[in-house]
């Protein structure tokens, strides 16, 4: 099927051939005849799969044909920063042979530029929900217009905090609207949202969240705690790793891991809740331009990053969600392209491996033959009588030794 198929207006035809787009996606190609029907949509789909074109397209079509109408009329709510960036760039490439007019907004940066901006007139808004509550509060702007609402990544939403200030927001916009969810899970809680909110939706899901990207080469590094920086630069020296997106588990961790590249010459940058918005747009722009080939994340501000052609992901620290490993390899193998993710293990993360192999129904290659190897330790079995293992029976007796050799000495 092409995007010819799908009955859209020949001025977003010319942009999506532009850009290089001839073949919809699955999450498209089912999503995108049900919004222009201005049908309520819930869209299950993990990151990579093509969300943002599955609602910007309709929304433009729809919009575009409407043009007499003032004031927003279509808000799509994103959980950071980076995506709704992303998201709005995707509005500028759609609809650039349209006349519709789109604004982005979102905190950690000065609100006066984004109010001059929604006074000259927008009828698309992407907004992340704190910043759009401060001008709601301000009365900046008004949400009366809105005939389209999206909530992009709606769990990341819920893991964020943002549950509340959503339905806040959802109370300030008319009932009688169009709606289109999309969530990568859908939790008890975003379950719950999703039926409050959507009049009788039809329900596309097109990839499980157990499932990791088909084309996606998957390997595991056994490897102890202290020696993952070492192996990083190492496996950093293959040239084929012409860009890399590198996963830390915490904050400081990700700033550490970018000190100890920089000490061996590998440039890389970090992106974290605790950079300025500046830092962070220009960490991935040196990074998508090339400037910079390894970028440290950590999983929140690495969320909606859409980064064409990354050939690697790198796991430092395991999640301990396997769910989360699902959406982190997803950065890789984007669009029919194929990737690699390569994890890094440690004795402690075992435990993790084996819920994300349990999860995904698969058994992650395990690479052995690296400067670094640890060879994982098997669990001793349990005496059923008393609960205990051959290897506590053999320490108590080890330190009942001890214990008697010391004895002996004093006396």
């Amino acid at each position: 099927m092409s995007f010819e198929n799908l009955n859209l207006d020949a001025a977003l035809l010319k942009a999506l051939e532009n850009e290089g787009y001839t073949h919809p996606t699955p999450i498209q190609e089912q999503s995108i005849p049900i919004a222009l029907e201005r049908r309520d949509l819930l869209a299950i789909a993990q990151t990579g799969t093509g969300k943002t074109a599955a609602f910007a397209l309709p929304i433009l079509q729809l919009l575009g044909n409407n043009k007499k109408k003032e004031g927003i009329k279509s808000l799509i709510l994103s959980p950071t920063r980076e995506l709704a960036i992303q998201i709005s760039e995707s509005f500028a490439a759609y609809g650039k042979h349209t006349q519709l007019k789109h604004a982005v907004v979102f905190g950690g940066v000065p609100i006066g530029a984004q109010i001059s901006t929604l006074k000259k007139g927008v009828d698309i808004l992407i907004a992340t929900p704190g910043r759009l509550l401060d001008l709601l509060n301000q009365r900046v702007l008004s949400l009366a217009q809105i005939e389209i609402l999206v909530l992009d990544e709606a769990d990341r939403m819920l893991d964020m905090g943002f549950i509340n200030d959503v339905k806040k927001l959802i109370a300030k916009i008319p009932a009688k609207r169009q709606t289109l969810f999309f969530s990568a899970t859908m939790p008890k809680e975003i379950t719950g949202l999703a039926n409050g909110i959507l009049n009788n939706p039809v329900k596309v899901e097109v990839t499980p969240v157990a499932t990791t990207a088909e084309k996606v080469k998957q390997a595991v590094y056994p490897v102890v705690k202290k020696d993952k920086a070492s192996l990083l630069i190492h496996l950093l020296k293959d040239p084929k790793i012409e860009s890399v997106l590198v996963f830390s588990r915490t904050k400081y961790g990700a700033d550490k891991i970018v000190k100890i590249l920089g000490r061996a010459s590998i440039q890389a940058a970090a992106i974290h809740g605790n950079k300025s918005q500046n830092a962070r747009q220009k960490a991935l722009s040196f990074f998508k331009s090339g400037k910079i080939r390894v970028l440290v994340a950590t999983d929140i501000a690495a969320r909606g990053i859409d980064i064409d052609q990354l050939n690697h992901v790198i796991n430092y620290d395991l999640p301990n969600q396997p769910e989360t490993y699902v959406h982190r390899i997803g950065r890789t193998g984007r669009a029919g392209l194929s990737g690699t993710a390569l994890s890094f293990c440690d004795q402690e993360e075992k435990a993790y491996l084996d819920d994300i192999n349990k999860l995904t129904g698969q058994n992650i290659q395990v690479v052995e033959d690296h400067p670094y190897a640890i060879v994982f330790e098997r669990p001793e079995p349990v005496n059923k009588k008393n609960g205990s293992s051959r290897n506590n029976k053999n320490r108590r007796n080890s330190r009942n030794k001890k214990r008697f050799e010391g004895s002996s000495k004093k006396s």
